[in-house]
C-alpha cells in the first residue's frame, strides 16, 4: 500500500505542479476581465482539483488554502462580491504558498500552514456569500458542474470549516480523479511513463544510429546488392525510428511559458510599471529536457525586460509612448532548431553607456573598447560581473544574470544574439537545438583525426588555395568577398607545426553575431553523431564540447565553435597546445 501511496502522492505532485503553472496565466487573464464568468469557472476547477488531491493525501495546509479562495472565488463567480485588487493580492500569494507547499512534500518535509492573516483576509472577502449563494442556481434554474460541486462542498460537508484546526472532512474528494477525467479526451488515451525510460530509449536509439552509420562506411567496401539492400532498410527503419522516439520526449515550451505571466505581474507591479506581456508560439516542442533548462535564463531576460528595459510611466508618456509597455515571448522551429525571442518596446540598450560601464569596472582596456562596434559593445553585458546598475535591489545589480544567460545556453549548444535600438526596445534571441541526443555536425580532418561541427553553426564550405592572409591589429584575416573575417588555422589553434603551401579546405562558422573561417585538411561531410561526454582528463578544456564515434569507428571530438574564435584570435593565452 505503501508504494501505491507514494505513486499517487508522485502523480499528484506532476499534476498540481502543471496546474499551478496554468492558474498563473488564467489568474493575470483574469486580472483583466473580473467578470469572465469562463475564467472565474476554470480558475476555480484549478483550486477545486488540487484541494481534492490534497485531501485524500491528506496534505491539510494545502486544502485549507484552495478552500479560502474558493470561497473568495465563489461569491464572485455569483457576483455578489466581485474580485478586487485584494482577492487577486490574496490569490496570487496563494499560488506562491501552495508552490512552496509543493516543494516541502516533495523533499519529504511537512508543509507549513499558510498565514492566518491570508486566510482571514480571504474569508473576509467571501463574508457576503450566504449558504444559497455559495451554489445560487441561474433564473432559467440550471446549474453548471462547477456551481454543483460548490452546492455539494456545503451541504455534504466536504470543504474545511474556517475554525478547524484539523478537518477530516477534505478526505471527500477521493473522486477528484474523475473532475480531470471530464477534460480528458475520451479519444485521446495517454500513459505517464518515467523520464529514465525514456531516456534509456534515446540512448539505444543513438547506438543504433552509430551502428547504422558503421553499416554504410562499410558498405561500399563490400558490394553486395543483398547488403544494400538489408542497409538500406535499416537506415530508413533506423530514422523513422529516431524520429518517433524524440518525438514522445517533445514537450511543448508552453509548459515554461506558462509561468511569465505571473512572473511579469509580480516584477511589474514590485518595480512600479505598467506592462503586458505577450505569448507567441507556446506550443512550439522541445526536448523536455532542454525545456526545462531553458527555465532560468528566460526568467532572467523577462525579468531584465521588466527591470531595465521598460521604462516607468512617467518616462513612457515624456517619450510619447503608451503608458504601458509591452514585453513579448515567443518560440518558433526553425528546421532543425528553436529560436525563442524575448523583445521589449522600453528605452533600448545604449552602446555607448555599456562601453563606458565595462572601462569604469575594469571588465575591458581604454584601446580594446574604443576598437568595439556598437554590435560588440552590447555583448559587453554577458560578462561576468558587468552590471549599468548603480544600486543592489532584489531584482538586479549585482552584476550576474546575463551572464549565467548565455553560459547555460551554450551549455545547450545554443547561442544567444542580441539587438537593440536606443528608444524602440531590445531583442534577445535565443537559438537551441530540437535534441541535445543526437547532433547533425560536419566532420572535418586534420592529419588523420577527425573533429565534429555542429552543423547549424556552419555558414559554408569554400576550397582555397593557400594565400597571404591580411592582417588587422595583429590578427590573421580573409578576405572573403571584400568582407574580413578572421581567419583560424586548426592547425595552429591544436599547436601543431604548420605545412607550408599545402591546400586547406576552409569553413566559414558563425559564433554570435561574428563570423570566422577555420581552416582544416579536408571535409569529410555530414553525419549525426551520438554526443557522449569528455574524458575526465578532457573535461573543461576550452574549444571541446563531446566525442563521439563516427561511421568508420574513429572518435571524433566536437569542437565548442564560440570557444574556438574565443581562444583562437591573436593575443589570447588560452589556445590549446595539443590533442
Amino acid at each position: 500500500m505503501s508504494a501505491i501511496a507514494d505513486d499517487i502522492a508522485a502523480d499528484f505532485l506532476i499534476e498540481a505542479r502543471e496546474i499551478l503553472d496554468q492558474l498563473g496565466e488564467q489568474m493575470v487573464a483574469l486580472e483583466h476581465a473580473p467578470t469572465d464568468r469562463n475564467c472565474l469557472n476554470t480558475v476555480f476547477r484549478g483550486f477545486h482539483t488540487i484541494k481534492g488531491g490534497a485531501g485524500f493525501l491528506d496534505f491539510v495546509p494545502m486544502v485549507h488554502i484552495c478552500h479560502a479562495v474558493e470561497d473568495r472565488l465563489n461569491v464572485a463567480r455569483d457576483g455578489t462580491v466581485p474580485m478586487d485588487a485584494a482577492a487577486f493580492d490574496d490569490t496570487q500569494q496563494s499560488l506562491d504558498l501552495l508552490v512552496e507547499m509543493l516543494d516541502a512534500v516533495s523533499a519529504g518535509e511537512e508543509p507549513e500552514h499558510a498565514p492566518p492573516a491570508l486566510l482571514k483576509s480571504l474569508r473576509d472577502g467571501a463574508a457576503g456569500k450566504s449558504v444559497t449563494g455559495a451554489g445560487a442556481a441561474p433564473a432559467n434554474g440550471d446549474i453548471d458542474d462547477d456551481e454543483f460541486e460548490a452546492l455539494l462542498d456545503t451541504l455534504q460537508g466536504s470543504g474545511v470549516p474556517a475554525a478547524s484546526p484539523a478537518p477530516t472532512a477534505p478526505k471527500k474528494p477521493r473522486a477528484a480523479p474523475a473532475a480531470n477525467a471530464q477534460t480528458a479526451k475520451a479519444d485521446d488515451p495517454t500513459v505517464r511513463v518515467d523520464v529514465r525510460r525514456l531516456d534509456a530509449m534515446v540512448d539505444l536509439v543513438g547506438e543504433l544510429v552509430l551502428a547504422r552509420n558503421r553499416l554504410k562506411t562499410i558498405r561500399p567496401r563490400l558490394r553486395d546488392e543483398d547488403l544494400d539492400r538489408a542497409v538500406t532498410a535499416l537506415d530508413v527503419a533506423t530514422s523513422r525510428l529516431q524520429s518517433s522516439v524524440m518525438t514522445v520526449r517533445m514537450q511543448p515550451v508552453g509548459r515554461v511559458f506558462a509561468r511569465f505571466p505571473k512572473l511579469a505581474r509580480d516584477v511589474a507591479r514590485q518595480v512600479s510599471k505598467s506592462v503586458e506581456l505577450d505569448i507567441v508560439g507556446a506550443e512550439t516542442e522541445l526536448d523536455r529536457n532542454l525545456v526545462e533548462a531553458l527555465a532560468d535564463p528566460l526568467v532572467h531576460l523577462v525579468r531584465n525586460a521588466i527591470d531595465h528595459g521598460i521604462e516607468t510611466p512617467a518616462a513612457r508618456r515624456a517619450a510619447g509612448k503608451n503608458e504601458q509597455g509591452r514585453v513579448r515571448l515567443s518560440a518558433q522551429q526553425e528546421g532543425d532548431h528553436v529560436s525563442i525571442e524575448v523583445s521589449d518596446d522600453g528605452a533600448g540598450i545604449d552602446p555607448e553607456k555599456i562601453r563606458r560601464s565595462a572601462i569604469n569596472k575594469g571588465l575591458i582596456d581604454i584601446d580594446a573598447a574604443a576598437r568595439l562596434s556598437s554590435d560588440e559593445c552590447l555583448n559587453l553585458i554577458f560578462m561576468a560581473g558587468f552590471s549599468t546598475r548603480s544600486e543592489v535591489s532584489d531584482l538586479s545589480g549585482r552584476g550576474v544574470g546575463m551572464d549565467v544567460v548565455q553560459s547555460k545556453i551554450r551549455e545547450l549548444s545554443g547561442q544567444v544574439q542580441i539587438h537593440s535600438e536606443v528608444g524602440r526596445g531590445s531583442r534577445f534571441v535565443i537559438r537551441v537545438p530540437l535534441t541535445l541526443a543526437i547532433l547533425p555536425t560536419l566532420l572535418v580532418e586534420l592529419e588523420g583525426d577527425v573533429y565534429a561541427l555542429p552543423l547549424v553553426r556552419v555558414v559554408e564550405v569554400l576550397a582555397h588555395e593557400r594565400v597571404e592572409a591580411l592582417w588587422v591589429d595583429g590578427q590573421s584575416m580573409l578576405d572573403l568577398r571584400d568582407q574580413p573575417l578572421p581567419l583560424i588555422e586548426l592547425r595552429s589553434w591544436l599547436g601543431l607545426a604548420p605545412e607550408p603551401g599545402a591546400a586547406t579546405t576552409c569553413v566559414v562558422l558563425q559564433s554570435g553575431e561574428q563570423r570566422f573561417c577555420l581552416t582544416v585538411d579536408r571535409v569529410r561531410g555530414r553525419e549525426e553523431v551520438v554526443i557522449k561526454a569528455l574524458p575526465r582528463t578532457l573535461r573543461g578544456l576550452a574549444g571541446y564540447a563531446g566525442a563521439s564515434l563516427v561511421g568508420d569507428g574513429r572518435m571524433a571530438l566536437i569542437l565548442d565553435v564560440d570557444a574556438v574564435l574565443r581562444t583562437g584570435l591573436r593575443g589570447s593565452s588560452s589556445a590549446p597546445r595539443d590533442r
